[in-house]
């Protein structure tokens, strides 16, 4: 099981990626990283919902009402063009983030 210190500062990529096909609501975007994850991570829903609202805030999410496929009302989450710009940022950070936790886990030496 992955520890939430270890995904802190990705969730907002992880549901950028998650939304880039499709908009998804928020029971839906928790399965779908539950799954994904093959149950390594399970987000918090005070995490996800955290997650969300700063992501609206920053106009890199909208939101909008609508009936799921169970007749349930819910909300559901789209990203916006300034979050695909984003996700490409939040992309580029985390190829970098990996490369230099590698180098000190693999114990590369750059001298």
């Amino acid at each position: 099981m992955i520890g939430a210190d270890a995904i802190r500062g990705h969730i907002d990529l992880i549901l950028l990626a998650i939304l880039e096909t499709r908009p998804s609501y928020a029971y839906e975007l928790s399965k779908t990283i539950t799954d994904r994850s093959r149950g390594e991570y399970v987000v918090k829903q005070t995490t996800l919902y955290t997650a969300v609202k700063r992501l609206q805030s920053h106009r890199l999410l909208d939101s909008y009402e609508d009936v799921s496929s169970s007749g349930k009302p819910r909300t559901y989450y789209k990203i916006t063009p300034d979050g695909h710009d984003q996700l490409d940022a939040k992309r580029a950070e985390w190829r970098s983030t990996r490369a230099l936790v590698d180098h000190f886990a693999e114990g590369q030496d750059t001298a």
